[in-house]
């Protein structure tokens, strides 16, 4: 049930309302954005909520069990503020969202319709749709540690214990092809593979502060797993880190850091299970 102000009961129930939606957004990078259907912007929290033609909303259902709820935005990546290389480098994946219903002659009169988190994003030209989830789709997450052969900290954080500096090299773009495959200057030193599974970040060009999974590492030569949303130009500068297959035998020799490992390498397999006595 929603708890609404006198004020704001008393106009909804009048029969003639003035009642927007307007969607907050908080990136993972901590930037909040605002949006409403309304013809004007719209400001109430120390949010400015954006007039951003082209905004759609399908039905907004509850249910009373533990079902996702969801609900889907369709619009125009019309505002400035919509930027399509953030879309594509992951800034809103899983962003926290709230919907409001405001009366836009008086924003003092509103209510929180939901909250949740941005879902499936799919895109067809200049045009998008995004998924947002209830607050019951975290039910469907896995929480805790999972048993497992392989290692579950990340590399060189708090868990795995390494420090991130001594793993940690160096290198400037040469050449670049189909925005994936990397020429560098500075690798010349490192074996063939040791990045292979490192995670590469960009320290200055177009994709500053923009990070990607290495896929391959051959001799001064890297190759991420996916295309950057904006492109790479010789001169970038970045930082790659060693690869971490999560292997016990890699944790041990290439990093001498087994009494840190985080996965269950003796852990009874198939064969355990379907063996005989006295076998």
């Amino acid at each position: 049930m929603k708890n609404l102000s006198p004020e704001f009961a008393a106009h909804v129930a009048s029969g003639t309302t003035t009642l927007a939606w307007c969607w907050k957004l908080t990136r993972r990078d901590g930037a909040t954005l605002g949006f409403t259907e309304h013809d004007r912007d719209l400001v109430f929290g120390g949010v400015t909520y954006e007039a951003a033609g082209g905004f759609t909303a399908s039905a907004l259902e509850s249910t009373g069990g533990l079902n996702v709820d969801n609900l889907d935005v369709t619009g125009a990546l019309s505002s400035a503020r919509l930027d399509e290389g953030d879309l594509a480098a992951g800034l809103y994946d899983n962003a926290e969202i709230e919907i409001w219903r405001v009366n836009w002659q008086d924003v003092s009169g509103r209510v929180l319709m939901r909250k949740g988190n941005l879902g499936e994003v799919s895109r067809s030209g200049a045009g998008f749709t995004a998924e947002l989830r209830g607050l019951a789709h975290r039910l469907n997450q896995p929480v805790g540690r999972l048993y497992q052969y392989g290692c579950d900290a990340d590399f060189c954080d708090a868990r795995c214990g390494l420090d991130a500096s001594d793993w940690t090299a160096e290198g400037a773009v040469e050449h670049v092809s189909g925005n994936r495959e990397i020429e560098a200057m500075g690798l010349g030193a490192y074996a063939a593979g040791y990045f292979a599974r490192g995670k590469l970040t960009f320290t200055s060009g177009a994709n500053e502060g923009a990070a990607m999974e290495v896929k391959a590492h051959e001799a001064g030569k890297l190759e991420i797993w996916r295309a950057l949303p904006r492109g790479i130009a010789p001169g970038d500068s970045f930082t790659v880190t060693a690869g971490c297959d999560k292997q016990f035998a890699t944790c041990r020799v290439r990093f001498g850091n087994h009494e840190n490992f985080r996965g269950f390498p003796h852990m009874p397999g198939s064969d355990f299970v379907l063996a005989r006595a006295g076998d």
